[in-house]
């Protein structure tokens, strides 16, 4: 059965950093390409960032360049996102995807497997 379970969400003042894990019970981990993606209230759930199952590409959300690092620890089979300078307008849930086949699409729909979320939120 698989499964992603977040955790390191929670209250940051602005400027603050964050580190979030997500750890995944998936037999091929090490293939499948990793996601984090955030939904804030009332707007639809897009990709922060992303890395494939090579560690060659990464892509990251325009808005969190230079700021948020993704990275994955396939012994553990956990996927983490460093959240550093972080800003008011981070504040959401932060879900965990995985993708079993295929490298970094930005979608939802092309992410088979996908956490229950982990609530990030940065006062001002």
């Amino acid at each position: 059965q698989v499964q992603l379970v977040e955790s390191g969400g929670g209250l940051v003042q602005a400027g603050g950093s964050l580190r979030l894990s997500c750890a995944a019970s998936i037999r091929a981990f090490s293939s499948s390409t990793m996601a984090w993606f955030r939904q804030a209230p009332g707007k639809e759930r897009s990709l922060v960032a992303s890395i494939n199952g090579g560690d060659v590409n990464t892509y990251y959300a325009d808005s969190v360049k230079g700021r948020f690092t993704i990275s994955r620890d396939n012994a553990e089979k956990t996927v983490y996102l460093q959240m550093n300078s972080l800003k008011p307008e981070d504040t959401a849930v932060y879900y965990c995807a995985a993708r079993f086949r295929g490298d970094v699409v930005l979608g939802v729909r092309g992410y088979d497997a996908w956490g229950q979320g982990t609530q990030v939120t940065v006062s001002s």
